[in-house]
């Protein structure tokens, strides 16, 4: 005579489930160690090298001259960056004086790319303590640091932006932005750049 065989009990149900879940919980922890510590999305590191005006030129207290920035931009993750959204804007005393954007393109991974901008900058009035100075006063002491006109030399600012996206895994897309912010010392004599600070 064969016995039947008696049903799984209620408890080996369980058991069954519980590891079950502990195994899915242990799962999630190694995917979610290995994402944040190795294929976490990062934002580009942009370096500016060089600042230069190629041509300079003043006139009745207005300036005018062409800028170029040498930069370069390193990828720091596991897959290509594509940018579309980028510019370079140039600020005197807070305004803006000169705007470029940036082409779209992509940096593979762990790749670094250098770019280089250049563009005119139309004749401007230079300032004192936040206003035009009028043509027949001389060049007055004040602030570099403020953006204004300083003896023999001035100070302009530059915004590199950039934002585009990075694929994590081959299937996830996630958007990264980064910029760099220069103060620019320039010398009203001839043009030249006396110190930049990013």
């Amino acid at each position: 005579m064969v016995k039947s065989r008696k049903p799984p009990s209620g408890r080996t149900n369980l058991a069954s489930c519980i590891v079950a879940t502990i195994f899915l919980i242990f799962i999630l922890i190694i995917i979610s160690i290995v994402y944040f510590t190795i294929f976490k999305p990062k934002s580009p590191v942009i370096t500016v090298n060089s600042i230069q005006l190629p041509t300079f030129s003043t006139s009745n207290n207005t300036v005018n001259f062409t800028f170029s920035q040498y930069v370069s931009i390193m990828n720091p993750n596991h897959d290509v960056f594509s940018h579309y959204d980028s510019s370079l804007q140039l600020l005197y005393s807070g305004n803006q004086i000169g705007f470029m954007f940036v082409p779209a393109g992509k940096i593979n991974s762990g790749r670094t790319q250098y770019m280089a901008a250049t563009f005119s900058v139309n004749s401007f009035p230079l300032l004192v303590n936040g206003q035009q100075q009028p043509e027949s006063v001389g060049p007055t002491v004040s602030d570099v640091l403020s953006g204004f006109r300083v003896g023999s030399s001035m100070e302009v600012e530059s915004r590199l932006e950039m934002a585009g996206r990075v694929r994590v895994l081959h299937f996830f897309t996630h958007h990264v932005e980064t910029k760099a912010e220069c103060r620019i010392g320039i010398s009203m004599s001839d043009g030249s750049v006396t110190a930049f600070h990013c």
